[in-house]
């Protein structure tokens, strides 16, 4: 049976404008236990900045996380997927682009939702390490 996008991915996933402090970025993260959020520019997708991204784009070139901006440390060229697309699209995706997770967006480019890797492994193969651990309760 085919599956979609839209079943297991993040439904209204954690947005920001891209003029938000790298500082306050991490503390959402922190606050809503996630490890990318999308960077939106009013409805429209801008980009996506991960954990990773505010670790080597921001802190590691030592910017001063208050004043540097999350536009400054986001991933801007992004692949993207709809809700209505097959589950194997996504695959594809991930693998081509070598990326862990992905914005979905609808026919306007309005940000919906996010699928990662994750979230696959818990639907594809809940018995494997990753989808163990990605199902697992977070570690704070």
């Amino acid at each position: 049976m085919t599956q979609h996008v839209s079943e297991v991915m993040t439904s209204a996933p954690a947005t920001v404008e891209p003029q938000a402090s790298v500082t306050a970025v991490a503390r959402m993260m922190r606050d809503q236990d996630v490890g990318a959020v999308l960077v939106t520019e009013g409805e429209r997708l801008r980009g996506l900045v991960s954990d990773r991204d505010l670790v080597v784009r921001a802190l590691a070139e030592g910017g001063d996380p208050n004043r540097t901006t999350v536009a400054e440390a986001c991933s801007e060229d992004l692949v993207t997927v709809g809700p209505d697309d097959d589950l194997t699209l996504v695959v594809q995706v991930m693998r081509e682009h070598a990326v862990r997770r992905v914005p979905v967006v609808d026919d306007d480019q309005h940000a919906v939702g996010i699928v990662s890797l994750g979230d696959l492994a818990i639907e594809r193969d809940p018995e494997s390490a990753l989808g163990d651990i990605s199902a697992a309760k977070p570690n704070q």
